[in-house]
């Protein structure tokens, strides 16, 4: 059985905070709920909702987001909450009784901060793409109608899609305070209605064209396919929470030198080189010894 750990992260809205595990506790789809009736496919909600202070319970991939009423401060209960979820996710019953049709789940999305000051994540209920899509302009957005609508946004500047959220990145000169619930009210909306978020040629497309930097390859040599591993497995759920994407590049035998491509909200972070040298490379070299001298990113 997987053991489970919990992060607790702060949102942009201070009644919700999310606890996130080092494991996937839903498949496809995401879920809300805003009371004990409302969580009947779900034993772990309607464990949450007997706490006194939960006011909405969001459930998807390997968090999960509690709202609270204001009779306490998250300060004060974090730990607690932490430690409870831990324990149930560690005790192997089920989080949620899976439905196999999202569709059915009404729209819903929040936004959270990410290390990168100039990126927002919008995360939705649901899942809303298969893969990734990345747009750094209105012209490379033309398959996407969620994305063609936010950059009719002047302070939009790039839009990042995956899964189940959508990472923008704005101008220097706008302020999150003053732009944020425009944005989530415009996705969330775009959601509601039913809409296409990527036609379903572009879909396919990227499918087909997906670089084998993305997966294991038999063209690829061995040392390139364990890095791939370790990115897969330990590397990518983290940039993902914080609203990014992380691709394998090339391995260059001679110099030991790993190249990576950073995409959404990780890429042009000021902390992306703190990330890269403490964080990855350390964890590469850490598991492969002199195999590794270096991980560069090539867009940064």
């Amino acid at each position: 059985m997987k053991e489970h750990n919990i992060t607790t992260y702060t949102t942009t809205n201070p009644a919700i905070l999310k606890f996130e595990t080092n494991h996937f506790i839903t498949k496809n789809n995401s879920y809300e709920y805003k009371n004990i009736d409302d969580a009947k496919n779900s034993p772990l909600a309607q464990q949450l909702f007997y706490l006194p202070f939960i006011k909405t319970v969001y459930i998807s991939g390997n968090f999960i987001a509690l709202e609270r009423f204001d009779i306490v401060a998250w300060d004060d209960v974090r730990e607690e909450v932490a430690q409870q979820l831990v324990e149930y996710l560690n005790s192997g019953e089920a989080v949620v009784h899976e439905e196999s049709d999202p569709q059915s789940v009404p729209a819903t999305v929040y936004a959270e901060n990410t290390p990168n000051p100039a990126a927002m994540r919008f995360v939705a209920n649901k899942l809303i793409v298969p893969t990734i899509f990345e747009f750094k302009n209105s012209e490379e957005a033309k398959d996407s109608e969620l994305a063609t609508a936010l950059f009719a946004f002047p302070f939009v500047k790039e839009v990042f899609l995956d899964e189940n959220y959508v990472s923008i990145t704005k101008t220097e000169a706008a302020d999150w305070n003053e732009i944020t619930i425009e944005i989530r009210e415009r996705i969330q909306n775009f959601l509601l209605e039913g809409k296409e978020v990527v036609s379903a040629n572009s879909i396919a497309k990227q499918k087909e064209e997906a670089p084998t930097s993305q997966s294991k390859s038999k063209n690829l040599d061995d040392i390139s396919n364990e890095i791939i591993d370790i990115l897969e497995e330990y590397v990518k759920p983290a940039v993902a929470s914080d609203g990014g994407n992380i691709l394998f590049q090339s391995y260059e035998v001679d110099t030991k030198i790993v190249n990576v491509v950073l995409q959404g909200a990780c890429s042009g972070c000021p902390s992306s080189t703190f990330t890269l040298k403490n964080g990855i490379e350390n964890m590469l070299k850490n598991m492969m010894g002199d195999k590794i001298s270096e991980v560069v990113a090539v867009n940064g």
